[in-house]
Formats: structure tokens, sequence, C-alpha cells
């Protein structure tokens, strides 16, 4: 396991260099997500990008192509970061909305900046199925147990796999850094360091809180 380091981030970096069309539907799916806590279909990216008057193919292209957003090969979204089409085991939640899903616990702990309001974080520690609780405010964050850390795994260096598939499953909260230490030590496939709760919080906003700025745009229908 290597030591405790700043995980390389780039998300937000990638959203700056978007193009306005590719920008645009990005943030129509990620207020898809927030609203409602599903992905839009593929029906639904096609009245958007055609009443915003967006070519859909090349700005899917570019949002794939930066990794902010993984596809299947139908198309369908797998991943639009931080956001989690399908059940994972950190749930995130907030007064009146939807319940969401993060790809991992560093996208879980960068909603609450990104969304700019408060969010309650419900995960569970690999293997043990230990309940953690992470209530967050932006740059402020409660945890429960008051020991938890973030355990920042990837399964490759292969930079070409998508964050999907290289990272997020290994991106998770444990009760104590001893209990990260020893999950590391039983799969040394995997570089891992583990994230005070400090540095973890800190990594989410730095990935997340500027992903999603006010727009007049409407999400995908």
């Amino acid at each position: 396991m290597t030591e405790p380091t700043d995980l390389a981030l780039n998300k937000c970096s990638a959203s700056a260099g978007l193009t306005t069309p590719a920008r645009q539907l990005h943030h129509g799916i990620l207020a898809a997500f927030a609203d409602t806590g599903r992905p839009p279909g593929l029906q639904d990216l096609e009245d958007y990008t055609h009443d915003h008057d967006i070519d859909l193919e090349p700005a899917l292209r570019e949002l794939t192509g930066c990794d902010l957003l993984a596809v299947d090969h139908r198309g369908r979204i797998r991943a639009a970061y931080p956001f989690s089409p399908t059940p994972t085991r950190h749930a995130v939640t907030w007064a009146g909305g939807p319940t969401t899903y993060a790809m991992c616990a560093v996208d879980a702990l960068g909603m609450s900046a990104m969304l700019d309001h408060p969010v309650v974080i419900t995960s569970t520690e690999p293997d043990s199925d230990a309940t953690i609780i992470i209530r967050v405010d932006r740059d402020q964050a409660t945890w429960t147990p008051d020991t938890a850390v973030v355990l920042a795994g990837t399964a490759t260096d292969d930079g070409c796999c998508p964050s999907a598939d290289r990272t997020c499953g290994y991106i998770n909260f444990f009760t104590s850094t001893q209990a990260a230490c020893n999950w590391a030590d039983a799969h040394p496939e995997i570089t891992a360091t583990v994230l005070d709760q400090t540095q973890a919080l800190a990594s989410g906003i730095t990935e997340f809180g500027a992903l999603l700025q006010p727009t007049s745009e409407t999400r995908p229908a």
C-alpha cells in the first residue's frame, strides 16, 4: 500500500476544456440525476439535444473521451461521475431530493459542494458491511464512526480505461485506518492509499465542486 497522498483528480479540469455543446449536455445529464436519481435514457438525450441544437454523437464522444461519462455498447449511460445509474454501496440523499448513488466514496463526498446543499452519505464497508454515515455540508463533514477513512485504490495504471472500470470499485469508506489497511493487505493486486477525513473530503471537492455551475439549461426530459 502506498503512503497517503492526494489523488490525481481530473474531472473539473477535464470539464473546463469542453466545447459549449458538450458542456451543455454534461450539465443536463448531471441535472437529470440530481432531479430524479436516474439517468436520462437514449430518447431523453435525443430530445434534449434536439431542443438545444446539439449534435448528440460528437458531444457524447467528447464526454466519454474526457472520462466525464461512460456508456455501454448500446450508448446507455453507465457512469456520469459522481453519479451512478445503478445502486452502489454509496447512497446519497438530501432534503426534498431523490436517493442517488455515487460511483465511489470520493464522488459521494464531492456531491454537496457540486450541488451546493447538504447531503447524507450512507455507505457500507467492504467485506464487513458495517454502516458508515457522513453528513456533508459543502466543505464540512461529520463522520460516523468518527474513525472512518477512505481507501483509494486502482486496479491498474492503464489510463486508457474509464474510471468506472479502473478505480471506482476500489475507492470505499472504511470504519478505521486499520480496517482499510487490512483490506488492502488482503488485495495486493490493488494499488491503494488511505485518505484521512480531511484529505478525502478535499479530494471530493477538488474533483466535483465546480463541475455543475449554475445554468439556465434544463435537464433531459
